[in-house]
């Protein structure tokens, strides 16, 4: 079983990543970026470094896929392809951060690629506003992402939403992380649980609740 979970910068995907993983017995799919040799770059030149940027990480995404396919195992991912193709290479364009012809060429690569791979069986969407996402960033302190701008964060969440509220790919959970702490409450990350089990998993459930028990 293929879970993935998606959201903004800064909205808890690495954390509820590694939650779930801990929890549930599943094999954690990280969103390294500590590897990423663009990153740096991009963060103080955008407009320079965006196509290399997305580039890298729609291989990096393409590999994960067919790893994840190829295993035997329950896999949870932190953040999809889907978000790369979908919001952040459209959202860099619409900016004039990416050039139109480097724009088509990655959305013809993603478009091949798209033939090879399916959406997760579960997409855990994490919601959040532009001041969470800041709060969130500030408090894990990499400098690189310092210098993120306020109308990057607020088209990428703009995008984000309209994704996920027309998402038809497969089952999708929205958990709105302006509400649900999950990080620093017990409760709220017991919520997810129950929400993943109701609403969610159906057949899953008592998979779920098995290897819950065994955590406790």
């Amino acid at each position: 079983m293929h879970v993935a979970v998606a959201g903004n910068i800064g909205s808890g995907k690495t954390t509820l990543t590694k939650m779930l993983a801990k929890q549930l017995g599943w094999i954690p799919d990280y969103d390294n970026n500590d590897n990423n040799p663009y990153l740096i770059s991009f963060y103080e030149d955008m407009q320079r470094w965006s196509f290399n940027l997305q580039i890298f990480f729609l291989n990096n995404r393409f590999r994960q896929v067919v790893n994840i396919k190829e295993s035997k195992k329950t896999v949870i991912q932190d953040r999809t392809i889907f978000e790369d193709a979908y919001i952040f290479a459209p959202n860099l364009h619409d900016m004039g951060l990416m050039a139109t012809r480097d724009f088509q060429n990655y959305i013809s690569l993603f478009e091949l690629m798209n033939k090879f791979i399916k959406p997760p069986d579960l997409l855990i969407y994490l919601k959040a506003s532009v001041p969470t996402l800041v709060e969130q960033i500030q408090k894990r302190g990499r400098k690189y992402e310092s210098t993120i701008r306020i109308d990057y964060l607020q088209n990428l969440n703009d995008r984000y939403n309209k994704w996920a509220e027309s998402y038809q790919d497969g089952k999708i959970l929205t958990i709105d992380t302006d509400k649900i702490r999950f990080a620093d409450n017990p409760d709220d990350f017991g919520y997810i649980i129950d929400k993943m089990n109701a609403e969610v998993f159906g057949l899953f459930t008592e998979t779920i609740k098995r290897k819950s028990t065994k955590k406790k």
